[in-house]
């Protein structure tokens, strides 16, 4: 039997002695010195169990080309974990710690295209947009990864 499991997909874990501890994820997070709602997708991390620092770049365009993330899903930050893995725009972090305690094969990271409303750092009142998480792999294909459907899942 593992000795770890995965509690609601927030990145704690039971150890052998039944002992929840916290497992923290390190990203530094690329993005316009000027975006607003970054700075809130990383207090939104930080406050879900990741070390999420910023890194104001004027150049996105090429860092998001060099770490594999197509011109179609790409939003107004890019995420890279301390494994190297790629979290492009505003992703739920339930999904972030979910791909990272259980990557598929394959995948270079996750990615939410645009900039949906009430989505994390995107919040406005009670509005919201069902979208969905793309996993995104080295092959160059995507696929569905999850979807967000209520604002109460979006901030999860």
């Amino acid at each position: 039997m593992d000795s770890h499991r995965v509690l609601a997909g927030n990145g704690f874990h039971t150890s052998k002695e039944g002992e929840t501890t916290a497992q923290v994820h390190s990203l530094v997070v690329y993005k316009d010195p000027n975006c607003g709602c970054c700075g809130k997708w990383i207090d939104y991390m930080n406050n879900h169990g990741f070390d999420a620092k910023a890194h104001d770049t004027e150049q996105l365009s090429s860092l998001k080309q060099a770490k594999g993330v197509p011109a179609n899903v790409q939003s107004c930050h890019t995420a890279i974990s301390s494994q190297g893995f790629v979290f492009e725009g505003h992703i739920p972090a339930t999904y972030v710690h979910q791909f990272l305690n259980d990557t598929p094969p394959g995948a270079i990271g996750l990615a939410v295209p645009a900039m949906p409303v009430g989505s994390p750092g995107m919040e406005y009142g009670d509005q919201f947009r069902p979208y969905q998480v793309l996993l995104l792999n080295k092959d160059g294909s995507r696929s569905v990864y999850g979807e967000v459907n209520s604002l109460e899942e979006s901030v999860l």
